[in-house]
Formats: structure tokens, sequence, C-alpha cells
């Protein structure tokens, strides 16, 4: 499937900004399922000069700075992404959970010393005891860790309730935990917490979900707006993506952009502004199918 993802931040400021510096990661990633064929990044008022370069999970970053006195700020980017479907996961064909965790510690093949970095405590995500609880419902002693990782899927699509009005994105993974509710960030965050807490490898992922649903099927939950879900890593099979909001494996619906050990690793758009006073901000996605 392709697809042309378009999606616009606009800052409207009190009063003019001085300066603002700003590093955005708006450009899908290549990966054996996906290709981003054409991405442009659009800055209304028009920089000097805009940086590219990659950081340390492979996302394509790119930096820009205003110097001269504006009252808002428009960013679009614009990209022609090809995805295609994956092969259905073997849940049971993975190994028992307890045996790759264990096994982790030993291993020193690349791929595992890289996935390695993602079982330590973040600043968004942190172990802790009522994490692994809940998670060993689903993670049985000797089941098969991609279906382990499926079943905490699933309860956490049948837990918790969407509620974009109930967190923000200081809400720690406890609360949400207690509380039962938020929104895709914070299942996504949610369930690499539970992994991690079982000292199993989890990274956040962000992209996004076509706007609009294929015939007959349901609008997935966070098509609007910038999406999140996870993934798991297990030798020899590789990561596994799980996303629990919409209680899906994602394929040929979810685009991905970047990756990293948690939100503050991926944030869309990141910046500091000095001046400008109070600023209110609008974001808008347009994921158009683009043909097959």
């Amino acid at each position: 499937m392709r697809y042309r993802v378009t999606h616009t931040t606009i800052y409207e400021y009190a009063e003019p900004f001085s300066s603002c510096h700003n590093q955005v990661r708006l450009i899908p990633r290549d990966l054996l399922r996906q290709e981003c064929q054409n991405s442009e990044i659009i800055v209304d008022p028009t920089p000097d000069a805009i940086d590219r370069h990659v950081d340390w999970y492979g996302n394509i970053v790119e930096s820009f700075s205003l110097n001269e006195p504006h009252e808002s700020l428009r960013i679009t980017a614009v990209s022609d992404v090809e995805v295609r479907a994956v092969d259905p996961v073997m849940f049971n064909a993975s190994p028992a959970w307890e045996r790759v965790r264990d096994q982790l510690a030993g291993e020193s093949a690349p791929a595992t010393f890289d996935a390695l970095q993602y079982i330590f405590d973040t600043p968004y995500v942190r172990s802790a005891p009522a994490l692994a609880e809940y998670a060993e419902r689903s993670f049985t002693a000797n089941r098969p860790m991609l279906e382990a990782a499926w079943d905490l899927t699933k309860r956490i699509h049948a837990d918790f309730e969407f509620d974009p009005d109930a967190t923000t994105m200081n809400t720690g993974v406890l609360e949400v935990l207690h509380r039962r509710r938020g929104v895709c960030q914070d299942f996504a965050h949610l369930q690499i917490g539970c992994l991690r807490s079982l000292g199993l490898p989890a990274r956040y992922v962000s992209g996004y979900l076509r706007t609009a649903p294929p015939p007959g099927g349901e609008r997935l939950i966070g098509a609007d707006a910038s999406h999140a879900w996870c993934a798991l890593w297990c030798p020899a099979l590789g990561w596994t993506d799980f996303d629990p909001t919409n209680n899906c494996v994602p394929s040929e619906s979810h685009i991905t952009l970047a990756w990293g050990a948690d939100y503050g690793d991926v944030s869309p758009i990141k910046g500091v502004v000095l001046g400008g006073g109070e600023q209110k901000v609008k974001v808008g996605v347009d994921v158009e199918e683009a043909g097959g």
C-alpha cells in the first residue's frame, strides 16, 4: 500500500519570540516492510538552513533555527511511503520467555547487544513490581514469549480505556496502571514497562495510522495524530511490533516513523523558544492512500 502522509504543526505565540531552535523527527524510516520514497519538511518562516543527521537509534533528524522575531511557526512534513503487509506472526513458535530472559545476558551478537539497551529504566518508563505482577498473568511458566506478549497486548486493550483527557505526558506508568485509562503513548509505555520489569527488551515506536479504514473495516484509534506502539526483541526472530491501543500486530495500516527507548527519544518536534509568551499548538495528520 502506498501512502502520502502530511503532518502539520502550527505554533501561535501571544507575542513575537526572539529565536527558536528545533529538532524534528518526521521522516519515516526505511525497513524491510516499508520504504520512504520521498519526504520534504517545509518550515514557515523559512530558516536560513536545515541540517540533517541520524541519531543514536537510526532515526533521521532535521534541525533548524530562527533568529528573527516571529509570532507563529508552521512545520509541515510531507512523505510518500510504501508499506507492505507482514507475514502472520507465529506466536507459539517463539522460545519460552524465561529462556530468552536468561540467555540475553550471555549473548554477544551485535543485534542482541543492541537490543539490550532497551532493558533499562528510562525517564518515561521505569520497572516496578506492580508492572511485573500485571505482566505475569500473561507470562506464565514456559509460555512462548511472543504468545505471552500478544496476550499482554490483548489484556491492556481490554482492561484500559482510551481517554485523551485522562493523562498528560508527565503521567507516570504506574499512575496509568492505577487509572486504567490513557492514550496510545501511555499504553505503549505501559506495555514496555511490563516487559522490562520481566527483564525483556522492549522499545517505543512512533508512527502513523491509515486515516480511513479499509472497506468493511473499523477505524483505528489514533488515526488523527501521530500514533505509538511498542516492539519486543526475540533472538533469531528479531523485533515484533504490538499495538495495545488497537489490539493488533502492526501491518499495512501502520507507518513507522521513529523508535527509541521511550517517547523522549522520538518526539516529532523538540525545541527551545526564547520569548513568545503563551503559545497555542495545533497538530494535524492526514494519511492518504495513493494506490496499491
